[in-house]
């Protein structure tokens, strides 16, 4: 199993080009190292993080993550100014 790096995670999810494309296990990695807490509920991996106001929601769509939530995971990242370079 090849597991992408964080910082690779992090520009392929910003560029928005490869929703589809995003794994799950990568993903999961990146919000961890960008100080989420995570919670799992069945299937269901919460992810919640002190002043962020939205609360993430993943699951497994086979080993990528589901598109949409890739693209909710993107919009909270970019309104609460996570992971950009400063």
């Amino acid at each position: 199993m090849f597991v992408m790096g964080v910082e690779t995670t992090l520009g392929r999810l910003l560029s928005g080009t490869a929703d589809a494309a995003i794994r799950f296990d990568d993903l999961y990695r990146l919000l961890e190292s960008l100080g989420f807490e995570k919670r799992v509920r069945g299937s269901h991996h919460l992810f919640r993080k002190s002043g962020v106001e939205e609360r993430i929601n993943l699951q497994r769509a086979g080993t990528n993550a589901k598109p949409y939530q890739v693209k909710q995971v993107r919009a909270v990242l970019l309104k609460a100014k996570l992971g950009s370079k400063q």
